[in-house]
This record gives structure tokens, sequence and C-alpha cells, in this order.
């Protein structure tokens, strides 16, 4: 069995290191905050102390990082991933970034002498424990035949879209409707903010419309305590949610493509997080658009 390597140990690295861990695979990770790898090395992952080090290790690596500058800091660092890049070495980019980043790093990564897939992924902490994302590929079919028991570990299904750089597309794609649903949603709660629903009963309402897509009947629970006037810790937050509305912009101006809509959300969320929600959950961008102060 491959020994793993994970770069990044936020809560989606972390989430996929202790699934892979369950799954019998050995693992080493790294990030850039150490005392974040104490609970992984706890359960038995090694901890590294440079990228470079990861690499050398382990026969696959994985990463999931926070943004563009991140995925290039950890590959292309002095210390860096393709420093410690043997051939045959497998590179599994799992970051939400525009196509270019991951088509400039697949070259960079084959360069070196290894191997690059793409397959930023669908779901949060809770579905990449249980093995349930959902993954976007890109890159050569034999290629991803290398990282596909991995793969499977961590994903309930597992979309060959094309080339390295569609994967990417197709997550920013993904997550645009999702992310516009809690704006619209809050927009959709002021209209009945004054009927007196109790906030389960609200959630439930909406969850059984035509209009209730899935993320309402997968966290009813986190719906309903936002509005019900808690700050819910978000698993994909509202400030994560600005950095993917930023990603999805400057694709479309590169494309040449207007997104209006995911324009005006982004000042909505923007606002939200001025308010001091920037770390909550999304339910949180519809509890507080809710609540906004009435104009006039």
């Amino acid at each position: 069995m491959s020994k793993i390597g994970i770069a990044g140990a936020g809560r989606m690295g972390t989430a996929m290191a202790q699934r892979l861990m369950d799954q019998g695979y050995e693992v080493a990770v790294w990030n850039r905050t150490r005392d974040k790898l104490d609970p992984l090395v706890d359960a038995g992952a090694e901890a590294v102390d440079t990228p470079a080090q990861l690499a050398a290790k382990a026969d696959i690596v994985l990463s999931c990082l926070t943004n563009a500058g991140a995925v290039d800091i950890v590959y292309r660092g002095t210390d860096g991933l393709l420093a410690g890049a043997a051939g045959g070495t497998v590179f599994v980019e799992m970051s939400t970034v525009q196509p270019d980043i991951q088509r400039t790093l697949a070259n960079d990564v084959r360069t070196s002498g290894g191997i690059f897939v793409e397959c930023p992924v669908g779901g949060t902490t809770g579905p990449a424990r249980q093995g349930k994302l959902l993954g976007f590929v890109g890159g050569d079919e034999a290629d991803i035949a290398r990282a596909k028991p991995v793969l499977e570990a961590l994903c309930r299904r597992i979309e060959h879209v094309g080339p390295v750089g569609n994967g990417a597309s197709v997550k920013l794609a993904i997550n645009l409707p999702l992310i516009v649903f809690w704006q619209a949603f809050g927009e959709a709660l002021s209209l009945c903010r004054d009927v007196g629903l109790a906030p389960d009963r609200t959630a439930d309402l909406f969850a059984d419309s035509s209009g209730g897509p899935n993320v309402l009947k997968n966290r009813a629970a986190a719906v309903a305590s936002a509005l019900g006037g808690d700050r819910v810790p978000g698993t994909f937050d509202i400030d994560s949610m600005r950095k993917d509305l930023r990603t999805m912009l400057a694709e479309a101006g590169d494309m040449g493509v207007d997104l209006p809509i995911t324009a005006q959300t982004l000042a909505c969320y923007d606002e939200t997080a001025a308010a001091g929600l920037g770390t909550c959950d999304g339910a949180n961008e519809a509890a507080y658009w809710r609540t906004r102060p009435k104009r006039g």
C-alpha cells in the first residue's frame, strides 16, 4: 500500500489524513503551523518539517491549500514539494484555484520528474471523514490510475472531466450556486421575517420546497441554529466563500464572461464578514440578511 503525504493540515487536509489512516494507509503530514499536526501525530501520522521532506517520503502527495499563493510557495519554495520530488512521485492537487494555476503547476511537476493529477473536491469535513467527497479529476488516464485507489478511499464519486485545468473549472462552477444560495436564502427569509415561524420549522419548510437544495437537508441543524441566533463554526466558512467568489470573478474576467450575480453576492458576503461573521458557516450568511436592519 502506498505511503501518502498530506501537504496542508487545515480542516480538509486533517479530515482526509484521518480518513486515509482509518483505511490502513501510512500517512506523513506537513503544515506551515506545526502544532496543528499534533492530533494527527497522536493518531499515528508522521510529521515532517518541510514540504520537500514530505515529497521525499511519500509515493503520493495530496495538497489541499488555502489559495494560489500557498500553492506556489508549498510547491516551488526553497524547501518545497518539487525540491523533494523523486521520479514517479504522484502529486494530487486538491485546492480551489483558477485552472491556469493547475495547468502551470502540472508542467512544473512533470519537469521535476513527477506525475500530476488535479482533484478539487465537493464536500466538507464530514464527507471527507466518511469517504463521501465528490472528486473533479483532471489529468491523463494513466496518471489518474496511479492516484485512483487513494481517491476512491476519499470520494463517493470520481468524475474525470478532462485534462488538467478542467477540474478547477468544474469545482468553481459547482461552488457558485451553493454560495449564491446562502445569500438568496437570507433574502427570501427577510420577506417572511415577521411571520414568526420557529427556526427549525422555517428550515424544514424551505428544505421541503422545490427551491430547497441538498444543503438544507444535510445541514438542517446548523441552519436552525444560525436562524436561532447562534454563530455556527464553518466547515466551509464565509471567508472561504469570499475567496472562492473572488476566484470565480477572476476566472470569468480571464474568459471574457460576466458573472453579475456573483459580483453582487461577493459584496453581500463582504458586508457579512465586516459584521464579524467571516469564520462562521454559510448558514450565518442567510441569518445575517434575515435580521439585517430595515431601511428607513
